[in-house]
């Protein structure tokens, strides 16, 4: 066999598949590093907004002060999905994943698209800016249809994270829950190649349209060691139920070999992520002003882990807290990771399609090789 593929990363860790000028990931000094076009995640999550991160990873550039206004706006007025969608949405078994829902309906929305197979860089920012505006409106709308609530139209007067809230729970969200959820779409809005944006590159590298390759980053972030992590961490969280039991459980969960959801990272090896500081001071917040014990039950098991196994907690980790508290169902919670990474997404879709190669990697075969061809009649 040639060289060239002998050698198989599992995984393709660290394998580098292609350059991007949207997220760098990076080590610098023992600590991690991740910046969105060259910004620091913690100045932006800190003093930005998610629309204006959504500005950043869209253009390449921060917005001026009347471009971030008159971007919200932009945002707003698209918020509001065709009636088609609405329709399909009251159509759905209530018992449908959300998820399942979501790619759904964004491979609909592609079937409304005129321009569907448009791909000029002011077309795809069209595209990107409705899926952008619309996936928060779909969540929303699924579950009060299937918890059989009225729905809550969009109120554009609110900001992206804010009007979320509103249209799930049908009444303004407090100044600490808007900016804990704003916060976390900022945190969860681009990550480089992750499994979900490198499903959507893959797509968009064959020059497929912008919703399919939307739909193959949706269908990857279902996967329960993706987006599906922050589900994990709160079926345990429940299962624990109390801080003093935390210690016990690591413990025999690490006697049995077993996975502790939330913890460990395939980039950020020995170093804690620092989305997951973030999201903690998050939880913290959020823990004082609504009385959720969930905080407390995963600062527990962070110490545990840590004492017993050297592992810091990813974003999946107090992901978990942060939407409980929020009082987002379990079942949403990989709705609002999508939420949050559409921008990265769509980003990436669109850096594929301006210098494009086919993403064709090869396999190393282990099978038997030249085995002799029975006819059937002889074979016993």
């Amino acid at each position: 066999m040639s060289d060239i593929i002998s050698d198989v990363r599992e995984g393709l860790e660290d394998v580098i598949a292609c350059e991007t000028k949207i997220s760098r990931v990076d080590f610098v000094d023992g600590k991690a590093v991740l910046e969105y076009r060259g910004y620091d995640i913690r100045d932006l999550a800190l003093n930005s907004t998610y629309e204006e991160v959504v500005y950043l990873l869209l253009y390449g550039e921060l917005p001026k002060k009347y471009e971030l206004e008159d971007f919200k706006i932009e945002l707003a007025e698209r918020r509001e999905p065709p009636p088609q969608i609405i329709g399909l949405l009251t159509h759905l078994p209530p018992y449908t994943h959300p998820m399942v829902v979501l790619r759904t309906s964004i491979s609909y929305m592609g079937s409304l698209d005129r321009k569907i197979d448009v791909k000029t860089k002011e077309e795809c920012l069209e595209k990107s800016k409705n899926l952008i505006a619309r996936i928060p409106t779909v969540i929303a709308y699924f579950h009060r249809i299937r918890t059989g609530r009225n729905l809550i139209q969009p109120n554009f007067e609110f900001g992206h994270a804010a009007n979320f809230l509103y249209m799930l729970h049908g009444e303004k969200p407090s100044k600490t829950a808007e900016k804990a959820l704003d916060m976390d779409l900022i945190l969860h809005a681009e990550h480089e190649l992750n499994a979900s944006t490198f499903a959507a590159r893959v797509a968009a590298s064959t020059l497929a349209d912008m919703y399919a390759c939307i739909v193959a980053a949706t269908g990857t972030l279902m996967g329960s060691l993706h987006g599906g992590a922050a589900n994990e961490v709160m079926k345990m969280l429940r299962e624990v139920a109390s801080p003093r039991r935390a210690e016990e459980y690591v413990k025999r969960k690490l006697e049995r070999r077993e996975r502790i959801m939330g913890f460990g990272h395939r980039v950020y090896r020995g170093v804690i992520d620092p989305r997951a500081e973030l999201l903690k001071e998050l939880a913290r917040k959020l823990s004082e002003e609504t009385g959720s014990i969930w905080f407390k039950v995963s600062e527990e098991i962070e110490r545990a882990v840590y004492e017993n196994k050297k592992l810091y907690p990813n974003i999946d980790f107090y992901s978990a807290s942060v939407y409980a508290a929020l009082g987002i169902p379990d079942d949403l919670f990989v709705n609002i990771f999508a939420m949050g990474r559409i921008v990265g997404w769509c980003a990436h879709v669109i850096e594929q399609y301006e210098n494009n190669r086919l993403i064709r990697p090869r396999a190393k075969y282990s099978g038997e090789v030249e085995k002799k061809y029975i006819p059937i009649s002889e074979r016993i």
